[in-house]
């Protein structure tokens, strides 16, 4: 793919960094062919700009403007910048905790990845480990997903299962659906990074060999 050239990730994220971590191990394992080419965030303080130095891998800190749950038009305009000057081929959002635009959305369209604690169309949004606690269900899990317009609506790549125990609690729960997650993350990126993902309308299929 990408006629012998490394295929280029960015990463965006707001947090620890778990997910980050998890794909950059399964590089260094050689089971993502891919490489990290950037990774951003929206909090100066995130540990997954850390994570990113400690692996000498480029990490910035940018500002996201005015809104509390969206970049601003000039933060936008800088993360495209800083994303199209890495020559990214696929975005990976790990934890980035700002809903992405119209803008941002048609520069890299097709090409943005996200992971979300529940197994979609089931609980979208925030806390959905909480989400299915309260809903009483058996199981849950993670999904790794196309990034649109919607939240959290985009085509599905991926998903994991997870059991809801009867003595769970969030925290208990959600931590599983992490581990999951760091499972899962992984080999949909590269399944996308070799090539093997063939999106038709909202169904995404793994490419026969």
């Amino acid at each position: 793919m990408n006629d012998g050239k490394p295929f280029r990730l960015g990463v965006l994220g707001s947090g620890k960094g778990s997910n980050f971590v998890a794909i950059a191990e399964a590089i260094a394992a050689g089971r993502v062919p891919a490489q990290i080419a950037i990774v951003l965030s929206d909090v100066a303080e995130a540990g997954i700009l850390e994570h990113a130095r400690q692996r000498s891998l480029p990490a910035q800190f940018i500002a996201p403007g005015q809104f509390r749950t969206k970049l601003d038009e000039e933060a936008e305009r800088a993360y495209v910048t800083a994303l199209q000057s890495a020559q990214v081929d696929l975005i990976v959002l790990a934890g980035f905790m700002r809903v992405l635009k119209g803008d941002f959305l048609r520069a890299f369209e097709g090409r943005i990845v996200n992971v979300h604690p529940s197994l979609l169309p089931s609980f979208p949004g925030l806390e959905a480990w909480k989400q299915a606690l309260d809903q009483g269900v058996k199981v849950t899990g993670c999904t790794v997903h196309f990034v649109d317009a919607g939240v959290d609506s985009g085509a599905i790549i991926g998903q994991q299962t997870v059991p809801v125990l009867d003595d769970d609690t969030a925290a208990t729960l959600h931590a599983r659906i992490h581990a999951a997650e760091h499972a899962l993350y992984p080999k949909c990126v590269a399944a996308i990074a070799r090539g093997e993902i063939l999106v038709r309308g909202r169904r995404v299929f793994q490419k026969p060999l």
